[in-house]
This record gives structure tokens, C-alpha cells and sequence, in this order.
């Protein structure tokens, strides 16, 4: 587990950015977790402590931002020579400036394993006994959590804040008009690469990544990059893969350090999106904390060295914002 004080995190509960209201960056355009500022060909992305949760925000997590920036960072940086990305610089722990791209409007969800906890989840819709999912049909016998006969691409709709992403498929994305055949299945070669990319680095750091999602858009020349975030603990499942035989073996879901540790605990309340979700506890918020962390060190193989200054202080003078 990552060493950091238990009493730090406690005491950083206190001052998690939920809010942000930067001026001198441009437009304001507030998102789930992230807060963006638009000025021209660039755009100011601030990371905040939100955690959602069901596409619903849940409450805060202590370092949250912080960590999810610097490990896209790392991920932009590493793939920047396979795939090319939005990443101009990182001025602040939580912030990056990145090149002003036209959003696609879809999520390019890749699944490894058959799991989830969520109502459209591909273990949720298997065990309700549908064998087609986002267009792919499933063969029977699987059990939970298994790895599936070959990773699949299965898109959702890209919802706007407050509004729930839909399950889609290649085939109603290109019908209903929301993007071209050619455009889609360059979209889904360049995830497809970076998805094996994410999964065979992963594994040379005992980690198995057994899903994630990616955004693209498009540049300013109209060619497609990789936006908002890659393979972070928001973005991604992470499980262990020294424990993840030991799991299954005996019908137990596999240990993860990502955010399904936060829905699992809302699952538990009987809180599944709707309504007002029930108040995380202290002692869930640093646990996510640690696993945040967690994924962070192991991926990266670096110490996170957390900034405790408080956020909207630091930020402002990074960024020279009032």
C-alpha cells in the first residue's frame, strides 16, 4: 500500500477542490470531475477532487485530482510516439493546458473481462441472460469477471453533465448520424492500439487493466487525438494480477484499486444513480484516497509526492489566474 498518513488524508478532507471559479483563463465549462477554461486554441483543464459515481457527482476525494492529472500525464507522454494527444503542459498538479480539440460525440468503451457493477454493465446485461452487447454477441458459459475471447469495443454515447451515457453500437452510432463509418472505425483502431498498449504495460507492472474508456476528438488539421484523460483510476478497472486466479478460484471478485471500490460502497447503500446519493464517509474517502495513490505509484513506479498547499491558492498562482 502507498505510504501516506493517515492523518494527512483526514486533515485533506477538509480543503478537496469541489469548486472552481478561475477568472483570466476564458470561458468556463464545467464537466463531471473536470472544470475547463477555453481561451482561443487552448484549453485550461482543471482537475477536481469530484468523484461521480453512476454519472451522478458523489462527494470528494482527498489528492484525487491531483493523481488523475499526473497519471494522464504520464500515460500522453508515453503514447504520445504511438498516438497523438492533447497534452501542451502540465503547470500545476491538477491542471493541464492542452490544444482546443472539436469533441466526438462518443466514448470509446473497451472491455477485457466480463464484469461491472453498474446497470449497463456487460456482467449485469449477461446475467440477465442477453447475449448481445453493443452489437457482440457472447458466447455462454462465461462467469463472472472472466476474461473475455477477445477484448471488445463497446461504445456509449457521450452524455452531456447531469444526463446518463447510453449503451450504442458501431452500427446505431453510424445510422443516427453521430459519426461517419470512416471516422468511427479509425476511432476504434486508434483505441484498440492504445488499449493493448494500457493492458501489456499494466501487466509488466502486475496489474491487470480489464477495462477502460477513451475520448477523442479532432485538431485543428481534422485529424483525430486522444483527449481528456487515459488509463487513470476514474477512466479504467486496475486488479492485481497475482490475486486476480487466487479470486476466481474461489468465486470472489477480483481485488481492485480504482474507483469501483467508491460505486461498490453506494451499491451497498442501495444507491444505484438515482436520487440524492448517501454522503461518503471519512474513512471511504481516504480508502479511495490510498487506492488513488495506489494505481498511481504502481503504474508509474514512481513515490506520489502529494502538493497540500490548498488547491484553489496554488492553482491561482500557477496560473497567473485571479
Amino acid at each position: 500500500m502507498p505510504t501516506i498518513d493517515d492523518s494527512l488524508l483526514r486533515e485533506l478532507c477538509e480543503t478537496t477542490l469541489h469548486e472552481t471559479d478561475f477568472q483570466g483563463l476564458g470561458e468556463k465549462h464545467p464537466g463531471k470531475v473536470r472544470d475547463s477554461y477555453v481561451q482561443g486554441d487552448r484549453r485550461t483543464i482543471v482537475v477536481t477532487d469530484r468523484v461521480s459515481c453512476f454519472d451522478v457527482v458523489v462527494g470528494t476525494i482527498p489528492l484525487k485530482g491531483q493523481v488523475l492529472n499526473q497519471l494522464a500525464a504520464f500515460w500522453f507522454e508515453k503514447t504520445r510516439g504511438a498516438i497523438p494527444n492533447h497534452l501542451i503542459e502540465v503547470p500545476d498538479p491538477a491542471v493541464s493546458i492542452v490544444q482546443e480539440c472539436e469533441l466526438l460525440p462518443v466514448e470509446f468503451v473497451y472491455r477485457g473481462y466480463l464484469t461491472g457493477s453498474t446497470k449497463t454493465s456487460i456482467w449485469t446485461a449477461y446475467e440477465r441472460g442477453e447475449r448481445s452487447y453493443c452489437g457482440h454477441a457472447l458466447p455462454e458459459g462465461l462467469k463472472r469477471h472472466e476474461q473475455l475471447p477477445e477484448p471488445l469495443l463497446t461504445p456509449t454515447t457521450k452524455a452531456t453533465q447531469g444526463e446518463h451515457d447510453e449503451l450504442a453500437s458501431r452500427a446505431s452510432l453510424i445510422e443516427s448520424g453521430a459519426i461517419s463509418e470512416a471516422l468511427y472505425d479509425e476511432a476504434a483502431r486508434i483505441t484498440g492500439d492504445l488499449f493493448r498498449i494500457g493492458q501489456d504495460f499494466a501487466a509488466s507492472r502486475g496489474l491487470i487493466l480489464a477495462d477502460t474508456k477513451y475520448e477523442l476528438g479532432l485538431g485543428p488539421d481534422g485529424k483525430l487525438v486522444v483527449i481528456d484523460e487515459i488509463h487513470t483510476p476514474d477512466s479504467s478497472r486496475y486488479w492485481y494480477r497475482d490475486r486476480y486466479d487466487q479470486a476466481m478460484s474461489k468465486g470472489q471478485s477480483p481485488p481492485a484499486i480504482d474507483k469501483e471500490y467508491v460505486r461498490l460502497w453506494l451499491g451497498e447503500q442501495g444507491y444505484q444513480g438515482d436520487g440524492t446519493p448517501p454522503e461518503l464517509p471519512l474513512e471511504v474517502r481516504c480508502e479511495a484516497a490510498r487506492r488513488y495513490v495506489e494505481v498511481f505509484e504502481k503504474v508509474t513506479g514512481q513515490a506520489f509526492r502529494a502538493d497540500v498547499e490548498e488547491p484553489a491558492t496554488r492553482i491561482r498562482r500557477n496560473l497567473g489566474a485571479t
